[in-house]
């Protein structure tokens, strides 16, 4: 009977991750160039010792991030950039490290510093994009940034940097706690010339909110059934008891 109550103890436990895993997608459905997670569930042996293992246990793994491309949205906006095809922006996280992201709704703090929508500063050619004031900005698809600086005319239009596009082996992306994408492999990639992008426009998320919501109904109608598991082995255990004490 521990058998089975071991099984549908930690089968309940890891029903409870892989919903928190679902619900993190959910959270997401609107997040700018989010990658969903995938979940899934296998049985493993429990090894102590010499011999053949005596128990199981349900795992929920994460295993990889899925990475199609989530909808390109027109906004007219000249900061906003959403990448064609395969490729990142390299951004640098709050540990100062080098990350990747998706999520192109660019904007410039108050010190001309072009960061993400979360914050973060956005790497070109020689680190963080410091602007100049200015009264206009202009990225081609190459991620080349032209300004026209503060005061001066339309004709005066200059490249001053370029976005940092890398293209990473997607078998070795690993998606960290911060929401940042990162090479297991490399700590810096290189610039990647043929990632190509478009301005005036940002990449929605991929994630299919009907699959997700399906996703958790799902798991919730397994929680309930490991926990019927559960008061099942307790009342069989329960009956045993009482024929042994009667014997």
């Amino acid at each position: 009977m521990d058998k089975a109550l071991y099984i549908a103890m930690t089968g309940a436990k890891h029903n409870m991750m892989a919903q928190a895993n679902h619900a993190n997608n959910m959270a997401n459905v609107n997040t700018t160039g989010f990658r969903a997670d995938f979940a899934q569930a296998r049985s493993m042996g429990v090894y102590y010792g010499d011999g053949q293992p005596t128990r199981a246990y349900a795992l929920t793994e994460s295993p990889a991030t899925d990475f199609e491309s989530g909808p390109i949205n027109a906004t007219g906006r000249d900061l906003d950039v959403a990448i064609n095809g395969n490729g990142f922006f390299a951004v640098q996280s709050n540990d100062g490290s080098e990350g990747y992201t998706r999520a192109g709704d660019f904007q410039l703090d108050a010190n001309g510093i072009l960061r993400t929508g979360s914050g973060l500063p956005v790497l070109g050619n020689n680190g963080p994009i410091a602007l100049p004031p200015i009264e206009k900005i202009a990225i081609g698809a190459d991620g080349t940034l032209s300004i026209v600086a503060q005061g001066e005319g339309p004709e005066t239009l200059v490249a001053i940097d370029r976005l940092k596009l890398v293209q990473p082996d997607l078998a070795t992306l690993e998606k960290f706690p911060d929401g940042l994408f990162r090479d297991l492999n490399q700590a810096i990639l290189p610039a990647d010339a043929t990632v190509q992008v478009s301005a005036g426009a940002l990449e929605g998320s991929n994630v299919n909110a009907v699959d997700s919501f399906t996703d958790i109904l799902t798991l919730s109608r397994q929680y309930e059934m490991q926990i019927k598991l559960m008061k099942t082995v307790e009342q069989n255990s329960e009956s045993s008891s009482s024929l042994l004490r009667m014997s």
